[in-house]
């Protein structure tokens, strides 16, 4: 049997965003593209949230983190909050899976119709039904774990020189 996306206690990770791919906007996360941001904001500012709605904070982030692969998060929903408890119950079951980030741009460019964005201010990620990057999901204990998550920023890394 394969490991639970959600722990007892309500915690779970996966990544929010996944470096150079793109969304289903036309968008391209670049590398750094949230350094500034969660320098200036930190974790403990960025909401969590559930379908990007402001009225339906659902718990805190634990860690946020860029790696070679992407945006990184550890959440716990808080519980007692309705929506929260909902929402472990359907991560538990991979019937919701999906994470998407709410930002504001700071700096991009444009590259064969699609928008490459170097620096953004986040202010919130969400789970989500449908996200609008595919890769961007939580992820079963083993795949989220510090093992796997090293073999993702290898990975990354050597596609950079990759033709």
């Amino acid at each position: 049997m394969t490991a639970l996306p959600i722990d007892d206690d309500g915690r779970f990770a996966g990544y929010a965003s996944v470096f150079g791919q793109l969304d289903d906007g036309g968008d391209r996360v670049m590398p750094g593209a949230f350094a500034a941001s969660l320098q200036r904001r930190g974790r403990e500012n960025i909401r969590l949230l559930f379908q990007h709605d402001p009225a339906e904070p659902v718990g805190v982030w634990e860690a946020i983190a860029e790696d070679g692969f992407g945006l990184w998060v550890a959440g716990r929903l808080v519980p007692g909050v309705p929506r929260a408890d909902a929402l472990r119950r359907l991560i538990e079951r991979r019937a919701v899976d999906g994470l998407s980030i709410g930002f504001r741009t700071v700096k991009a460019t444009r590259e064969a119709g699609a928008r490459k964005l170097w620096a953004v201010d986040l202010w919130e990620i969400s789970i989500v039904t449908f996200p609008m990057l595919d890769g961007a999901r939580i992820a079963a204990a083993s795949e989220a774990g510090a093992e796997a998550r090293l073999q993702r920023s290898l990975t990354a890394a050597l596609d950079v020189f990759r033709p």
